[in-house]
């Protein structure tokens, strides 16, 4: 790793903290915004001039991990493609979801679920021996869609070393799993991370879950750095700020507990005392309503504040 300088930090960015407003163009165009601002790497889809990308990333001593999409319904050769761009590039790893949405927005009944459950498998077989060909590790994240539990024997199930988690550190809440027992659980299997803070508010249907500017949030990131480290210790850590307005999960509706037979009252619960022990004592930020400009202001700013943070109290 680079030494740090007054403006650098150990901490990447993930594309994705730019979804918002400032979508960069490519990977190269990425790179060098992050550079820019002092990280230490990207998580990026690998699209534009690879081997340039190389270039620049090994010049600038930065990791890059690429993000693509697992095999679908049997065809593999796009899949097989972005693994081979992932070796051009470099990557170290790449990071893919199951589910680009939402669990508890997505399905309308438990059959359309289990359905993705028994998809998801194959596709993942299908993707193991693509890793294993080309001694690329692929971290899937819990996107909102595997609770901590089914992760866990979802990584256990397929015993590849080239298979692993990319550790969301907030997204479990929405599932109402306890964000510190995701990481202990899912650590060990880490290979990539998505490093957020969060905060919750009430709402009718349940409550609010906004991404926050590291430090203003209310997870304990010491601890969970600490726990990945000690699981992992070769893993990096990228940023993932994302821009907008608090996410509404419904918890308190029919439909949410549709696709959740194994939960019951008893996550409820516990999760509806963290709202009320971490509630916002402000109104979350929203962007809605905002100019573009502001709200590339927002954008750009929240990754700011976040990398200085990272750098002056996480040690990164």
């Amino acid at each position: 790793m680079k030494a740090l300088g007054s403006n650098t930090t150990g901490m990447g960015i993930a594309w994705t903290s730019y979804m918002t407003v400032a979508k960069p163009k490519d990977a190269l165009e990425f790179l060098m915004r992050c550079h820019d601002l002092g990280a230490a790497g990207i998580q990026v889809p690998l699209r534009g001039d690879l081997r340039q990308l190389r270039s620049k990333a090994e010049q600038f001593e930065m990791y890059v991990e690429g993000m693509v999409s697992l095999p679908a319904s049997g065809d593999t050769s796009a899949f097989e493609k972005s693994i081979q761009d992932a070796t051009d590039a470099g990557a170290l790893c790449v990071r893919a979801a199951a589910l680009s949405g939402r669990r508890y927005e997505t399905f309308a009944s438990l059959a359309d679920w289990r359905k993705f459950v028994g998809d998801s498998q194959s596709n993942i077989a299908a993707a193991v021996p693509i890793l294993e060909k080309h001694k690329m590790p692929l971290a899937l994240e819990n996107h909102k869609d595997w609770t901590a539990d089914e992760m866990a024997t979802l990584m256990k199930s397929h015993s590849s070393e080239y298979l692993g988690v990319c550790l969301d550190f907030g997204n479990n809440i929405s599932l109402l799993d306890d964000p510190m027992n995701v990481v202990e659980m899912l650590a060990p299997f880490t290979i990539a991370t998505h490093v957020k803070d969060m905060g919750v508010e009430w709402s009718n249907d349940g409550f609010l879950l906004s991404e926050m500017v590291l430090g203003q949030g209310f997870l304990d990131l010491q601890r969970m750095l600490s726990l990945v480290r000690s699981a992992r210790p070769s893993v990096r850590f990228s940023l993932e700020m994302i821009t907008r307005d608090p996410l509404q999960i419904p918890c308190l509706t029919d439909k949410y507990w549709t696709t959740f037979p194994e939960r019951n009252g008893v996550f409820l619960a516990r999760t509806m005392q963290l709202v009320q022990k971490y509630k916002s004592a402000k109104p979350l930020p929203r962007i809605s309503g905002l100019s573009a400009d502001a709200q590339l202001q927002a954008e750009q700013e929240n990754v700011r504040a976040s990398l200085a943070y990272a750098r002056k109290t996480l040690d990164m």
